[in-house]
């Protein structure tokens, strides 16, 4: 059962007293080679890569569907001097200017702008329902970067351990059709992940 969005606050609020977290290592070793267009941080909590991408002048959209989490976010960024504003819907995602824009969104019922973004980041995260609205944001080249936990992560202490949340082994090499894949890799040394670098055709 996945949390309830109260959980993932309360979570939140915790998270807000501790330093924050660090970006997965998989973003921060790919920095230099990602696109420097709009980018979409998909299920952003509190904005670890957001601020990452921000801090090299590069505009983000950060949505997630916890309110606590984007306000974090929006101190932190604020704090780095980062510009901020909060937009409703996808109509207005289509982030042209520097800084962050944060949107608060159902990602079960989201609807996320075609071809709108250079960039799309989706780390720790699975709802196999965006695959395709995934693959349609990205503009025509286009990058995703996804990583998230596959079913072998259940040998492990920690992480998602409802399967629906888990990828299955080779799913993530498959999932994005439209894309071509540029690197796939599935870890299972800690931790089993699974981590894709796909592109859309020009």
């Amino acid at each position: 059962m996945a949390a309830s969005a109260s959980e993932w606050n309360a979570k939140y609020r915790a998270a807000a007293e501790e330093a924050p977290a660090e970006p997965a290592e998989f973003v921060r070793e790919l920095l230099p080679l990602l696109p420097l267009g709009p980018a979409l941080d998909l299920a952003c909590g509190t904005g670890r890569h957001t601020l990452l991408l921000a801090s090299r002048q590069q505009p983000v959209t950060a949505v997630d569907s916890s309110d606590v989490a984007l306000e974090i976010l929006e101190r932190r960024a604020r704090a780095s001097d980062c510009a901020v504003t909060y937009i409703g819907r996808a109509a207005q995602a289509r982030n042209r200017g520097n800084g962050v824009q944060l949107w608060q969104a159902d990602l079960e019922e989201v609807s996320l702008p075609s071809q709108a973004f250079s960039l799309v980041i989706c780390v720790n995260y699975l709802q196999r329902s965006l695959f395709g609205q995934i693959e349609r944001a990205l503009v025509p080249g286009g990058v995703l970067l996804f990583e998230t936990y596959t079913v072998a992560q259940l040998e492990f202490a920690g992480g998602p351990r409802n399967r629906n949340y888990l990828l299955e082994s080779g799913e993530l090499r498959t999932a994005f059709p439209a894309l071509r894949s540029l690197f796939y890799r599935e870890l299972r040394a800690g931790k089993g992940i699974a981590s894709l670098i796909a592109r859309k055709g020009a």
